[in-house]
């Protein structure tokens, strides 16, 4: 190469073309980048940012958005009853129903290796996830209905008490007034004495025409005693399609048969007693000529027997509710759960085993440990679901066990269009619902980044 030849210049890592040439495509990535996620990133800032920030706004205004009234609306809403039961309420479902659900899933999970029929197993406790919340609302409100006919709870309960004690014949009968009989406690009892010698009748009504025995005939008016002997009548005083005389024995007014009537002593104990015929008469003997008594039908003849349990008033409706959102969502822990079994070493429990540590050993030392990251998650992701529950909530309680039911999610949907129209105080709602739900999301995100990097 001779002296005066050119030679071409070497590009080296910091000189100005490599640098312009580097910055140029790193642009042209990022434009790329940006253009594939502005669709994804307009949506969200439309249907998350957006609604978010307005409602935040709105929380500060008056109820019809007109006036700024600073921070009222979140006053309102931790001194106002109705919303301090909701919130409370909350409270109560975060502590029971994530711990419950998690507690029953990892059993399931840890059950689903020993049993034979796993599959079968994990479909049954799986499928209430298929089911709309919806639609369980509906099951379970009618599930739990008080009454024993209608309500399969209280009918199961029914059939068990009924199995071990008899039923009365004419559950529900009580006594025509103004006719010298009372209740007393269950108890028709004549209110004055009645001598030996003399007769008394006993007009009942609120019995079904169904209790009426099928051998029940025209009831007809008591016999003339003796002087040791009380005679009566026990009769049904309502004739089917109407008319008749109250109190009076008419025609087509039938007697009670079966009915134990009692005579009882100034001193409060049964002297003695008769049952009364198919035509409602009865015969009380061996008393004292000209003694007095007081007649009574004891409450055994009239007792109702089990009239379903309250399950879903203001006491209860919390309970059940509950019991529905785990009779949902313990199949989704389970499967989380099973998930993260499948995924230890199974050499550590086999080693405990041969150590010697029983199967309970080995549960609370290998397995649990070692699980404890998806429990969290599984923990924290069911905390976050019961903080925005609403469908069950609205759907299981009746009207007046509403209010005692109560939660955030719903209370917001009740002042904002429920009727209450209080959008300002919705949207606070709204915003305290979000700041709740926040800290367990990041809390899941951050587990979700630490599991991905390790």
């Amino acid at each position: 190469m001779t002296p005066s030849a050119q030679t071409a210049p070497v590009l080296t890592q910091n000189s100005p073309k490599t640098r312009d040439s580097r910055a140029t495509g790193r642009w042209r990535r990022g434009l790329i980048t940006t253009s594939f996620l502005a669709p994804a990133l307009i949506v969200l800032g439309a249907l998350v940012v957006y609604p978010i920030i307005y409602t935040l706004i709105r929380s500060f205004y008056s109820k019809s958005g007109s006036t700024f009234v600073g921070f009222d609306n979140y006053i309102a809403m931790f001194t106002n009853d109705t919303t301090y039961t909701a919130i409370r309420n909350n409270v109560m479902w975060v502590i029971i129903a994530p711990v419950v659900c998690t507690f029953l899933g990892l059993i399931f999970a840890v059950l689903m290796e020993k049993l034979r029929w796993k599959t079968a197993f994990r479909l049954i406790i799986f499928m209430p996830m298929a089911i709309s919340m919806l639609a369980a609302g509906v099951i379970f409100r009618t599930m739990f209905q008080e009454d024993p006919n209608l309500g399969v709870v209280n009918a199961t309960i029914a059939g068990v008490q009924n199995a071990f004690s008899s039923e009365s014949n004419y559950p529900g009968a009580r006594p025509r007034e103004g006719f010298d009989i009372t209740a007393d406690d269950g108890v028709v009892v004549s209110v004055s004495d009645v001598s030996a010698g003399s007769s008394v009748t006993f007009p009942l009504i609120g019995i079904r025409q169904t209790n009426v025995p099928d051998d029940a005939q025209q009831a007809v008016a008591p016999s003339s005693p003796t002087a040791d002997e009380i005679s009566g009548t026990v009769f049904l005083d309502v004739i089917s399609g109407g008319g008749g005389t109250n109190g009076s024995i008419d025609e087509g007014k039938r007697g009670l048969p079966g009915i134990r009537v009692d005579a009882v002593g100034p001193d409060g104990s049964v002297v003695a007693h008769a049952t009364t015929e198919a035509d409602g008469t009865f015969l009380i003997d061996g008393l004292d000529p000209g003694g007095g008594y007081r007649v009574a039908l004891p409450a055994t003849n009239f007792h109702q027997g089990f009239q379903g349990i309250s399950w879903l008033g203001p006491s209860l409706i919390n309970a059940v509710i509950i019991l529905s959102y785990i009779w949902i969502w313990a199949g989704f822990a389970m499967v989380m759960i099973a998930s993260g079994l499948s995924a230890i070493d199974r050499s550590l429990q086999e080693a405990a085993r041969v150590d010697g540590a029983n199967e309970w050993q080995v549960f609370t030392k290998i397995t649990a440990p070692l699980l404890s990251p998806v429990l969290v998650v599984v923990f924290i992701t069911l905390i976050i679901n019961v903080l925005k529950i609403f469908d069950l909530v609205y759907v299981i309680p009746p009207g007046q066990s509403k209010p005692a039911a109560n939660v955030i999610a719903v209370e917001m949907w009740t002042v904002s269009f429920g009727g209450g129209n209080n959008h300002g105080l919705g949207s606070a709602l709204a915003i305290l619902l979000l700041v709740l739900v926040l800290p367990s999301m990041i809390i899941n995100v951050r587990r979700f980044r630490e599991e991905r990097e390790r």
